[in-house]
């Protein structure tokens, strides 16, 4: 601001530096105070006319070059000095503002952004996984990163062992099982129990045992314990430990640790939680799943079943075996599809193989068994049936005789070694639908080599084919099977599923099943028991 008091008294000058309201001093060209406010003498206390500059003000201020304005702290405050020259005297006025609460603000947003930013990574990386060893590894991790030196996460006592997973400065996570009293760190037990909610707690670094403070790390300067909070219970305990050349938790990093123990638990809560369900899942689903085969007497049996879901292993579909009680009695093998898809069809499956299962001493009478599961069907939801194929296999000579039963399902097919196809002349109403239902029951003989398929409706249904929209059909499934003449029952039950889900494709499509009865031949024995895939 050049000539900035050209026209103006000396009084007037003076008295337009004593009015000002923040710090105001004029230094020459050689770097002298030439006038200094009340203001200034208050921040500046040594500072006066005739004293140099560089004697009494900060080295950011002195070393200025330029109108620039610039910022920096005086004691344990902040201004912003803003310079103008002033060409009269060649000099320089120094118009200084208080920015402390500015610095303070920004600064504390810094520190949220850095804390915000810290969070959202950590709930990104807990969230990629529901394995509860590697959500536990990723908490052990993220807090040695973030916000100590070293981290240790203490799960809930399994056994008689709490297992622990230690992460130090080198970020390599070790994963333990430790026999430890949890009395002896103050607010461990706590911690681990998990009610009533305990703030986080600091713990004297020269009385925490040795399990705790690991060697190699050096002097520790602070240790804090804090809970792992859970979905209702505790998900465990995350201690965080720093060297004694770091700065203790400040406030700030303590609201951080918090935050961030609220998200690794909830995560872990989680991973335990899906584990705990898939393990449930799993033994359920042993009990659903198609049995295995065992040796028949005469008799060679293959399956093959395709959920109508990639991601499924069960569904409506399902078969079972029971080889017959005593020998030269017969075997029942059932195969049956359950309206619906997916978990509600599978639970019916489940009832329904149950009820079939208690049935087995009235196998010999299949009408006798249709109407009694009929009556447990209809104790239930009506608004759910399945149609059933029950075969009652037994030798005879070198042939195999056959029972079949059908109860609204399509009616099996019998390829000959000639390459003739029949149907079995069987029929019945579906299960679970009417008070009364019929049933007919046909009894075909098989020479050996020649087999018996039952299949589901999913493999005549299965909509493709070049268009798109065509079903494959019962017409093109026995020009298929009349080229299976003497095929084993093994590769006539895969070509069967693999025609049908090729027809398919990529579109929707429902459960398919299909089970090959074959006679065996008399040079070729059954081996040993085999998975039905």
């Amino acid at each position: 601001m050049a000539g900035l008091t050209s026209g103006l008294g000396r009084e007037a000058t003076d008295a337009m530096w004593r009015a000002a309201p923040h710090p105001v001093l004029v230094a020459d060209a050689d770097g002298v105070i030439e006038q200094l406010n009340e203001p200034a003498r208050l921040i500046l206390p040594q500072a006066a006319p005739g004293v140099a500059l560089a004697a009494v003000a900060p080295a950011w201020l002195v070393e200025e070059a330029g109108c620039v304005p610039v910022r920096g702290p005086i004691g344990d405050r902040v201004f912003e000095a803003r310079p103008v020259r002033d060409d009269d005297h060649d000099g320089v006025v120094w118009w200084l503002t208080e920015r402390t609460d500015d610095e303070r603000v920004a600064e504390a947003l810094r520190v949220e952004r850095e804390r915000t930013a810290f969070l959202v990574d950590a709930s990104n990386e807990l969230l990629a996984s529901l394995n509860l060893d590697r959500c536990t590894e990723v908490v052990a991790r993220l807090a040695t990163r973030y916000l100590a030196d070293a981290a240790l996460v203490i799960l809930p006592l399994a056994g008689r062992r709490y297992p622990v997973a230690y992460c130090g400065p080198d970020g390599r996570v070790v994963r333990e099982q430790l026999a430890v009293d949890p009395h002896e760190v103050p607010g461990l037990a706590e911690a681990l129990q998990g009610f009533p909610p305990m703030p986080s707690r600091w713990i004297d670094p020269a009385a925490a045992p040795g399990w705790l403070a690991r060697e190699g790390l050096g002097e520790l300067g602070s240790m804090v314990v804090t809970a792992l909070p859970g979905h209702g219970v505790s998900a465990g305990a995350l201690v965080l430990l720093r060297r004694s050349g770091h700065a203790g938790f400040s406030e700030g990093e303590e609201v951080a640790a918090r935050l961030f123990s609220a998200r690794a638990g909830a995560a872990m809560s989680a991973a335990r939680l899906y584990a705990e369900q898939a393990s449930i899942t799993e033994t359920l689903m042993r009990e659903l799943l198609p049995p295995r085969t065992r040796h028949l007497d005469g008799v060679e049996l293959a399956a093959r079943y395709r959920p109508s879901g990639l991601s499924e292993r069960v569904g409506g579909d399902f078969y079972d075996l029971h080889p017959a009680p005593e020998e030269g009695g017969e075997s029942l093998i059932v195969l049956g599809d359950v309206c619906g898809k997916g978990l509600e069809a599978a639970v019916l499956t489940g009832k329904i193989r149950n009820t079939l299962q208690a049935l087995l001493p009235m196998a010999d009478d299949h009408h006798r068994v249709l109407e009694l599961l009929n009556g447990a069907l209809l104790s239930g939801d009506r608004s759910l049936f399945v149609t059933l194929v029950l075969a009652s296999a037994r030798r005879v000579g070198t042939r195999v005789s056959l029972r079949l039963t059908s109860a609204g399902h399509p009616p099996p097919l019998i390829v000959r070694a000639d390459g003739r196809v029949e149907a079995a002349r069987t029929g019945g109403t579906l299960i679970g639908m009417l008070e009364t239902i019929t049933s007919t029951t046909d009894t075909v003989l098989l020479d050996p080599g020649e087999t018996c398929v039952l299949y589901t409706d999913g493999i005549t249904e299965a909509r493709g084919g070049p268009l798109g929209d065509e079903m494959f059909g019962e017409r093109r499934l026995r020009e298929e099977l009349a080229q299976c003449a003497g095929m084993p029952p093994e590769a006539l039950a895969e070509r069967v599923q693999m025609l049908a889900s090729q027809w398919a494709g990529d579109g929707d499509h429902d459960d398919m099943a299909v089970i090959a009865i074959t006679a065996a031949r008399p040079a070729r024995t059954t081996g040993q028991e085999r998975q039905i895939p």
